[in-house]
C-alpha cells in the first residue's frame, strides 16, 4: 500500500527526475515536439546502468543456476495466446472520470490512497478494511459498489477538489495493432502486455532442447506494453517498459517450498544491490487471481512511497493448462523420478510455475532514488576551510555506467599522452572515459554527478615512476599505487562476484 504524496517527498522526486535529465540518464521521449505522455528514452549513462542491472539480474538467473535458462520471445503472438492466458477477456482496469477537471483516473488507486491517508494518520485498522472491501467489490466485479465506496468516503479530484464523478467502468489495457498489412479483416495482433506467455508457449520447445529436468525455470528480459489509465510518477509505470522475468517449474504438491525459496532469493538480490533492507518489505496480495495459490510483491520505499518493484506468484497450472486445451497440444512433462509413496515414476503431468518479475525499470528508479545523496562537505583547513553541499550518485560500482574517469592534471607535459596509455591499456575492461577540461575539482564533481566510483589523476609524478592518485567517490580519499594495479584495483570493485557473494 502506498503512501500519499507529500510536497517534500515530491520536491525529492522532482530532484531525481531532474539530475536524470541533466546528466544523461532519462529523457522525455520526443521532448522535441512537447513529448509523448509515459514514455522515456534512456540516455548514455542511463542506458549503461539500465544494461548493468538486466546483465546483473540476467547473470544471477542464468549463471548462478543451473536449472535456469533463458530465451528471447517476441512481442507480436498469435492472437489466441491472449484468449488462453484470460487477457483478451479480464485484462482491465476499472476507470472513472471526474466531470469537472475532465481528468481520468483508476478507481482502485483512489480507494487504495484513501486507505494510505488512514494508515498514515495512525489508522491502519480503518485503513485496512477499506482495502479489504475494495478487494471484495472487484471481485465480484461490482463497479457500482466501488463508484459507492469512493462517494461515501468522501474521496475527491486532486485537480478539481470536486466529487462529481462518472460510473467506473472496466478498461482492456492491451494495445492492438492489423494482423495483416493486406486482410482488413484479419485478427488483430496485440502488443505482449507481460512476457510470461513467451515463456510458457516455448515450455516444451525448452524442456527438450535444453535437457531439462523439472524444477527448472526459463527467464527472459523483454519489452512489454500496457495502456496504462493512470502513468504518473516518472518511470514508475510507463506504457512501454521492460520485464524480467523467470518461471520456475516445479512437481504438483511442492510449489509451496519453492514460493518460499525464491521469495526469500529475490529480497536478497534487491539487498546485494545496495537497496537498504529497512526500505523493502513484502506485501502479500489482499486479493488473489482465481488461478493463483499465494502472491507478495517486493516493495521500495520509493519518495511517493512503498511501491512493488517485484512479484513472486505461485500461478498453479493455470497457464499451461489453458494452452494446452485452447491449442491442444500436450503440455506435460514425464517425470521418471520415484514417488515415495508409491515406488512408482511420478508419471506425466502438468508442471506448476512459480513466477518472479521484476520490472527492469522500477528497479532502475529504485536505484537511483536510493544512490542520489546529498552531504555537507568541509574543505580547507584554519581559516581557509569552508562547508559546501555535495550531492553526487552512490551506485554500486558493479552497475554505475563508467568505472573509472582517467584525468591528465594538466594539458601539458606529456600527462594528456599518459592518460591516453593508460585509457589505452584498460579500455577492454572497463566502461571508461578522459577528462581534461576544468579544474581537477570540477572534473570531480562531474563525475560524482554521474556515480563514477573512481578517478584516476595522472600528474607530473606519474611520468617519473608510473604511479597514479586514485579517488574513491564516496569517501573522497586518495591512494597513490602504481598504473600497474589499476586493472586489479578497479576489477575487485566493479565485479559481480561482489555482488553475488551476497546471494
Amino acid at each position: 500500500m502506498s503512501k500519499p504524496t507529500t510536497p517534500a517527498e515530491s520536491a525529492q522526486l522532482k530532484d531525481i527526475v531532474a539530475h536524470a535529465k541533466e546528466y544523461g540518464f532519462v529523457f522525455q521521449s520526443s521532448e522535441i515536439y512537447d513529448g509523448l505522455a509515459a514514455v522515456y528514452d534512456y540516455g548514455p549513462n542511463g542506458v549503461e546502468l539500465k544494461n548493468n542491472l538486466k546483465r546483473l539480474w540476467w547473470e544471477a538467473m542464468t549463471q548462478l543456476h543451473g536449472n535456469v535458462v533463458g530465451i528471447d520471445a517476441a512481442i507480436f503472438m498469435e492472437p489466441r495466446t491472449w484468449e488462453a492466458s484470460g487477457h483478451v477477456a479480464g485484462f482491465n482496469d476499472p476507470l472513472i472520470d471526474n466531470l469537472d477537471s475532465k481528468k481520468r483516473y483508476r478507481a482502485d488507486v483512489l480507494v487504495e490512497e484513501k486507505a494510505a491517508e488512514y494508515e498514515k494518520a495512525g489508522d491502519p485498522a480503518r485503513g485496512a478494511a477499506l482495502t479489504a472491501e475494495l478487494g471484495r467489490l472487484l471481485t465480484e466485479n461490482d463497479l457500482a459498489g466501488v463508484k459507492q465506496l469512493i462517494i461515501d468516503e468522501k474521496i475527491t479530484c486532486p485537480i478539481s477538489g470536486t466529487a462529481k464523478w462518472t460510473d467506473v467502468r472496466q478498461f482492456n489495457l492491451m494495445f492492438s495493432t492489423q494482423g495483416s498489412a493486406v486482410d482488413s479483416d484479419a485478427p488483430p495482433v496485440y502488443l505482449r502486455p507481460e512476457t510470461a506467455q513467451g515463456i510458457f508457449v516455448n515450455f516444451l520447445n525448452v524442456q527438450k532442447s535444453a535437457r531439462m529436468k523439472i524444477p527448472f525455470g526459463i527467464a527472459q528480459i523483454g519489452k512489454a506494453f500496457r495502456n496504462e489509465i493512470v502513468a504518473r510518477q516518472f518511470i514508475f509505470r510507463m506504457r512501454e517498459f521492460e520485464q524480467m522475468e523467470m518461471q520456475f517449474f516445479v512437481r504438483p504438491g511442492t510449489e509451496g517450498e519453492w514460493y518460499d525459496t525464491w521469495k526469500a532469493a529475490r529480497r536478497r538480490f534487491h539487498e546485494a544491490l545496495g537497496l537498504p533492507a529497512e526500505k523493502l518489505r513484502f506485501h502479500d496480495h489482499d486479493k488473489l487471481a482465481h488461478y493463483a495459490k499465494a502472491a507478495v510483491d517486493i516493495e521500495f520505499e520509493f519518495p511517493f512511497g512503498f511501491k512493488e518493484i517485484e512479484g513472486i506468484h505461485s500461478r498453479s497450472d493455470f497457464d499451461l493448462t489453458q494452452h494446452q486445451n485452447l491449442s491442444r497440444k500436450k503440455q506435460q512433462y514425464f517425470d521418471n523420478d520415484l514417488d515415495p509413496a508409491t515406488g512408482k515414476p511420478y508419471g506425466n503431468y502438468v508442471p506448476y510455475v512459480v513466477e518472479t518479475s521484476v520490472g527492469a525499470d522500477r528497479l532502475f528508479l529504485a536505484t537511483i532514488c536510493q544512490a542520489f545523496q546529498e552531504e555537507t562537505i568541509t574543505e580547507g583547513e584554519g581559516e581557509a576551510q569552508t562547508t559546501k553541499q555535495r550531492t553526487f550518485l552512490k551506485l554500486h560500482p558493479a552497475v554505475a555506467p563508467i568505472k573509472a574517469a582517467i584525468f591528465p592534471l594538466v594539458r601539458k607535459d606529456g600527462m594528456p599522452e599518459k592518460a591516453q596509455e593508460i585509457f589505452d591499456s584498460l579500455r577492454f575492461d572497463f566502461r571508461l572515459v578522459i577528462e581534461d577540461k576544468d579544474a581537477i575539482g570540477k572534473r570531480y564533481t562531474r563525475q560524482d554527478l554521474i556515480g563514477t566510483p573512481f578517478c584516476i589523476v595522472v600528474d607530473g609524478q606519474t611520468l617519473e615512476d608510473d604511479t597514479v592518485t586514485v579517488r574513491d567517490r564516496d569517501t573522497r580519499e586518495q591512494t597513490r599505487m602504481p598504473i600497474s594495479a589499476l586493472r586489479g584495483y578497479i576489477g575487485e570493485a566493479v565485479s559481480f562476484r561482489r555482488v553475488f557473494e551476497k546471494l
